[in-house]
């Protein structure tokens, strides 16, 4: 698998990345897209890699949600494999994000932690647009590729998380972000904590709530959280304190 992953990455002319790890397990795994997150202590924090728009989706949705295999994974430490979304077990487990999860046309997800140890560092999750399970030889490969994805996610942490010039110098350079993070991801990521810290002083609330109240506005709302956290950060948007927080 870490020769795929080298091999991968070498077409492409650069050092190895999550992105690299994701395309392998796409192709090993005959799935349609696949997602890395990062963890952080309220759960699956931001995302690091994305294979297509509807990977992006899948992964903002339970981030949005408060729920889905991402979620079980970090509380198990223990891959999650929902073969079938339409089935009564998925429909319980998560009856918000099943649903959705389908109208992106993911029919089956399967979600596998990113550990070393007591280190819960985040989830590579894959979503398949037709229902049915992975084989055996297939979910031996995703877990190796689940490792090969900790140890690049936590060694971009330990880089300190500053993009870097890539490239030989004599072709196209470009910023390569941590673990493979683009650009664009990135950005959504610094929004949605600087609009959290906002909201913590805006609202007089912790951390956790201001997050809680991000989410639940943009569920409401119906649109997309890092949306929602530009407009905060932009201004175009302020959120009131709920009265229900006010003393007697």
């Amino acid at each position: 698998m870490w020769g795929r992953v080298a091999e991968h990455a070498a077409a492409a002319g650069r050092r190895v990345m999550i992105e690299d790890v994701c395309a392998v397990a796409v192709s090993c795994a005959r799935v349609s897209g696949a997602w890395v997150v990062a963890a952080s202590s309220r759960g699956p924090d931001f995302v690091i890699c994305v294979t297509g728009q509807v990977s992006e989706q899948l992964a903002e949705l339970q981030q949005l949600l408060g729920e889905g295999p991402c979620h079980d994974v970090l509380a198990a430490a223990a891959p999650v494999l929902a073969a079938d979304l339409r089935d009564e077990e998925s429909g319980r487990r998560w009856p918000a994000f099943a649903p959705e999860a389908r109208r992106t046309s993911a029919a089956a997800v399967f979600a596998f932690p990113l550990v070393i140890g007591a280190i819960r560092a985040g989830v590579i999750g894959l979503y398949r647009d037709c229902a049915g399970p992975l084989s055996g030889l297939q979910l031996g490969d995703c877990l190796l590729l689940a490792d090969t994805a900790t140890v690049l996610l936590l060694d971009s942490v330990d880089g300190g998380g500053i993009p870097a010039w890539d490239g030989d110098g004599d072709g196209d350079r470009r910023w390569v972000w941590p673990g493979g993070q683009s650009p664009g991801l990135a950005g959504h990521r610094v929004e949605i904590d600087q609009a959290t810290g906002m909201l913590t002083v805006q609202l007089g609330v912790t951390a956790a709530e201001a997050f809680a109240r991000l989410r639940a506005y943009a569920y409401a709302e119906d649109r997309r959280l890092a949306d929602v956290a530009g407009d905060i950060v932009a201004r175009r948007l302020r959120l009131e304190p709920d009265p229900r927080d006010a003393g007697p």
